[in-house]
């Protein structure tokens, strides 16, 4: 805004129009003398100088027409530079509302008005919204202060065309004019390519005939750029606002892409690196990745290159494990090949790459495993890391099968033929543990000790299990029976212990294992030796615990050892009629006797 932009010349101008003043007020008394002057002298018959008092009018009215021209050359001075202004708004990236607010400060400015209100069409809904208001103070106006007449920015912005009054309640005489006491009313369209986008509306309240038809010209003309400037702000605000959630996106998806574990590269119709995240630079071995052909920075590989080859011609997904040389160490990857097609029509392709090698590694370990450590174990290595498995006591069921007479057996097979039987026997046991959750804890000779309830594999009902474990050892062993020579035929002796224990891994640093000791190991090895052949012998707190799923009766103590006197010993019958176990019926069929 000229004038409040540049105090200086705001001054200079002042100024001027105080010494202007001034000259005009001395042209007036001068005349004003030469009057009285000439009165008196006409009483002493004495006459002015011929011409005196008409050189004077003609100076005082020269002057005037000088003051006047000096006016209205201020104020198209004014004009101009706000246009002029208003045109440096139309390629200024200023937001909206900076833009509103210089336009309406330059519209108060120019018009001299009492309030100034800018008021725009809802892009969306096409209602007129206030936007912006000023006073001739140029301080925003409260809310109760935003009473304008209404019917006359309807009417400029259905039409297009500006109003000018200077008596609007006679012009108009609608219930908003004569209701606010509205005196001269000067309102313009803000127009964008014979658009109209709002209106702008100045008023005054006190004075009539403020505004003139130049008044009219210049706001029009300033409106027709200020439009431009406004719409101009709301492109600049738009395209910000797409430009910050571009930005965000962006941000968002090279976060994604960057936080994804598996490498991604992704390559065109060449199959030359488009990009490629940090995991790939990670598998792959080099910082080295964009704009360079796929298999000088990966190395070659047959099944790789015919699956790139099937998506390029096909557009469908392929998945492939490959082995590759890599730093001369062969990795195993899992390659997932997906077509990717740009805006340009151009086709690509989108490679997934998982570094499988430690995965294998660790499932032939485990695979490995399965054939020396107890199952249990072996399934738990996949989710926990055993050497760092706490030492805990806890209650738990033990399970002791020992084969019985097997020593005088042994002595009569030659050692490949002996292994060959007690591996049958070993492996008959492992099998009933473990269908019931059971961790083999280990293999000592004949001898077969079962764990249940531990870190490992937590059970409420594992003397349960532990019982269950035992009868189906017993049948599995009556079963094998029919298939083995007499000579061959063996039977365990089984105990079993509900009681504490203290679990956790035992051993050196070279070799270290998984095992119990305590109450209930000891005593479960004890109660085995009262067993006889075929024969589960439980402990008092285990029949607490079962004797409403089998039916048991006691034990004599066949070999009283010192330190046990008070271990109870009952031997386990059969299963109940019409109790439950989380086999199959079959089974438990097997299990129960049939009364009938």
């Amino acid at each position: 805004m000229p004038d409040n932009d540049n105090p200086n010349g705001q001054d200079e101008k002042k100024l001027a129009s105080v010494e202007l003043s001034n000259i005009s007020k001395q042209l007036n008394d001068v005349l004003g003398l030469l009057r009285t002057q000439r009165d008196m002298l006409r009483t002493r018959g004495v006459q002015l100088p011929s011409g005196a008092m008409e050189n004077v009018r003609t100076l005082k009215k020269s002057f005037d027409n000088l003051t006047n021209t000096v006016s209205s050359s201020q104020q198209e001075l004014r004009s101009l530079r706000a246009l002029a202004e208003t045109s440096a708004l139309i390629n200024s990236a200023q937001s909206v509302e900076a833009v509103l607010n210089q336009v309406i400060d330059t519209v108060i400015a120019l018009t001299g008005a009492e309030r100034g209100y800018i008021v725009l069409k809802n892009a969306e809904t096409g209602e007129l919204e206030f936007k912006v208001a000023r006073g001739m103070d140029q301080s925003k106006l409260q809310e109760e202060g935003m009473i304008i007449s209404r019917s006359v920015v309807n009417q400029v912005a259905d039409s297009g065309d500006p109003v000018l009054t200077d008596n609007a309640t006679q012009e108009f005489g609608t219930d908003s004019v004569v209701g606010l006491g509205l005196r001269s009313i000067l309102a313009v369209p803000l127009k964008v390519r014979d658009k109209v986008i709002g209106v702008v509306y100045c008023d005054n309240r006190i004075m009539t005939g403020l505004f003139k038809k130049h008044d009219l010209d210049v706001l029009a003309a300033f409106a027709n750029q200020a439009g431009v400037a406004i719409d101009n702000a709301n492109l600049f605000e738009s395209a910000r606002l797409r430009l910050d959630e571009v930005t965000e996106t962006r941000n968002r998806m090279d976060s994604l892409f960057t936080s994804i574990a598996s490498g991604v590269i992704t390559i065109n119709e060449d199959d030359v690196v488009i990009i490629s995240n940090h995991a790939a630079h990670d598998i792959v071995h080099t910082d080295q990745l964009s704009s360079k052909p796929l298999f000088d920075v990966i190395p070659e590989n047959e099944m790789m290159l015919q699956a790139i080859k099937y998506v390029h011609e096909t557009g469908e997904n392929q998945r492939i494990e490959c082995q590759v040389i890599l730093n001369n160490s062969q990795r195993v990857w899992s390659v997932n090949a997906s077509p990717l097609r740009g805006n340009d029509g151009t086709k690509g392709i989108a490679l997934v790459i998982d570094d499988m090698t430690d995965q294998k590694k660790s499932e032939t370990q485990i695979m490995e495993a399965r054939r020396y450590l107890p199952v249990a174990l072996v399934e738990s290595m996949r989710g926990v890391n055993i050497s760092e498995i706490n030492i805990e006591e806890r209650q738990i069921t033990a399970l002791f099968a020992d084969v019985r007479g097997f020593t005088s057996f042994s002595e009569r097979l030659e050692p490949e033929e002996l292994m060959t039987v007690i591996n049958k026997y070993l492996s008959l046991a492992s099998d009933s543990i473990n269908l019931y959750e059971g961790i083999v804890d280990k293999y000592m000779g004949d001898a077969v000790t079962g764990l249940f309830n531990t870190q490992l594999n937590p059970q409420h009902d594992h003397p349960t299990r532990a019982v269950q474990a035992a009868m189906q050892l017993v049948m599995d062993l009556h079963a094998m029976h029919e298939v083995l020579p007499e000579s061959e035929r063996l039977f365990y002796g089984i105990g079993i212990h509900t009681g504490d224990a203290v679990l956790g891994n035992v051993g050196g640093k070279d070799r270290r294992e998984f095992s119990a000791l305590g109450e209930a190991t000891d005593i479960c090895k004890y109660l085995q030796e009262q067993a006889g052949p075929g024969e589960i012998i439980i402990s008092g707190q285990v029949l607490d615990l079962v004797q409403d799923t089998f039916i048991c009766e006691a034990a004599e103590v066949k070999r009283a050892k010192k330190g046990y006197e008070h271990i109870e010993c009952y031997v386990v019958r059969k299963r109940k009629k019409g109790t439950s176990m989380f086999v199959d019926e079959e089974l438990l069929a097997l299990l129960a006797d049939d009364d009938d």
